[in-house]
């Protein structure tokens, strides 16, 4: 590839479409906490100082919505009196229904009338990606690895009182210049952060520049013509989903890869682990990262694609642009002998069936290194006999 610049987002609990994806994964996490067997699709909308709830929840847990999303707000951080989206005053409507049978008879792991097998299947069709390289050492791309960091460092500044004219919604941007498939440096830095009205934006540019840019991109990424671009429409009071509607999965790219990697088009937060959307994007940054990790490539991605109520993907391929050490086939061979990519399978490998969603709903459902015991997908315990497996095969 020549010389090129790729540029990344991300955006911080606050933004209106995260603060819905938040209050989907609460619900999904306390059917979870109550009934592991739960089926959870939860969507939510947020408009002003109104929430609304709605999907299909099929589960024996019993709990108050109304309470959950409100705790869901407060912990974002909207508690602040100058902001019209508040924790304690919004107004929450409801509205579920129980999964569809014709769906629910698909997906269970028993025998039905015109069924074709007693086996779990996938609760929808669809194609799912995942992707690693060694750009970073999470193995992520560059620019949303930065992008994330600075807004996940900008959350909890404002959290912990550091800069007190912070509020909760932020969006931030980066721009790395490639060699070729070699990140080399930050173009530009951009973040447009909510405030208080009554801090100039001087102030703004200033303390962001040098207790946020300057803190979290290495020096050695950043140079002279590196530019910063620090709310640059002048004013950012009104946010949230005062400034704007928010919507449960309209932040997949941010979710994954940045656009580095491709992305099947299904979102994640509030959908329990039988929709493949969710789990097979796990399942597929498992392998595209323990393919990495083993050294068989230095960049991977993984698709495969189901048809609902069938337990086996009808397609599974890597792809490692280039890069791999033996051939895609090979690889996609070894992938297919280590893994077992049926929906069962996946709960059952990385242990899904738990109430740990909360924590992926922010900065990136990927490249999250803090807690492997939760966010199991990021393990790279299968890389040596992933390499294995591709030696036996030469």
């Amino acid at each position: 590839m020549p010389r090129h610049i790729f540029s990344s987002e991300s955006v911080t609990e606050g933004h209106p479409d995260k603060v819905c994806d938040t209050i989907s994964d609460y619900v999904l996490d306390a059917c979870l906490e109550q009934d592991p067997k739960s089926r959870v699709a939860c969507e939510t909308l947020a408009k002003g100082n109104l929430i609304v709830l709605a999907g299909e929840i099929t589960s024996n847990a019993r709990f108050d919505f109304i309470a959950l999303a409100r705790k869901a707000v407060r912990d974002i951080g909207y508690t602040n009196q100058d902001c019209c989206f508040h924790a304690d005053t919004c107004q929450v409507l409801c509205a579920m229904s129980e999964q569809s049978r014709d769906i629910k008879q698909g997906v269970d792991e028993a025998a039905a009338d015109d069924k074709g097998t007693a086996e779990q299947g996938a609760g929808d069709q669809g194609l799912m990606f995942g992707y690693a390289c060694n750009e970073t050492p999470e193995l992520m791309p560059a620019p949303i690895s930065f992008a994330h960091k600075l807004g996940r460092e900008l959350s909890r500044m404002r959290k912990a009182g550091e800069i007190p004219w912070l509020r909760p919604d932020a969006k931030t941007q980066v721009s790395i210049e490639y060699d070729g498939f070699v990140p080399k440096r930050a173009t530009t830095v951009v973040v447009s952060s909510q405030h208080s009205a009554d801090v100039k934006q001087k102030e703004v540019r200033e303390t962001l520049t040098e207790l946020l840019i300057k803190r979290i991109v290495p020096a050695e990424w950043l140079d002279e013509k590196t530019q910063f671009l620090i709310n640059p429409t002048g004013r950012f009071v009104i946010g949230g989903p005062e400034g704007d509607a928010g919507l449960t999965g309209r932040k997949i790219i941010v979710d994954s890869y940045g656009g580095m990697g491709r992305h099947g088009g299904g979102a994640f937060s509030g959908k329990d682990p039988s929709k493949v959307d969710r789990s097979a994007a796990y399942m597929g940054r498992y392998v595209a990262k323990n393919v990495v990790a083993s050294g068989l490539a230095d960049r991977c991605e993984v698709q495969f694609a189901y048809a609902i109520g069938h337990p086996d993907p009808v397609s599974v391929s890597v792809n490692s642009f280039r890069t791999g050490k033996v051939s895609d086939e090979k690889l996609t061979e070894a992938v297919c002998e280590i893994f077992s990519f049926k929906p069962a399978e996946i709960i059952k490998q990385l242990n899904l069936l738990r109430p740990i969603y909360k924590k992926t709903t922010n900065y990136g459902h990927f490249g999250r290194v803090d807690d492997l015991d939760a966010l199991t997908w990021e393990r790279t315990d299968k890389a040596d006999v992933l390499k294995k497996a591709v030696q036996e095969t030469l």
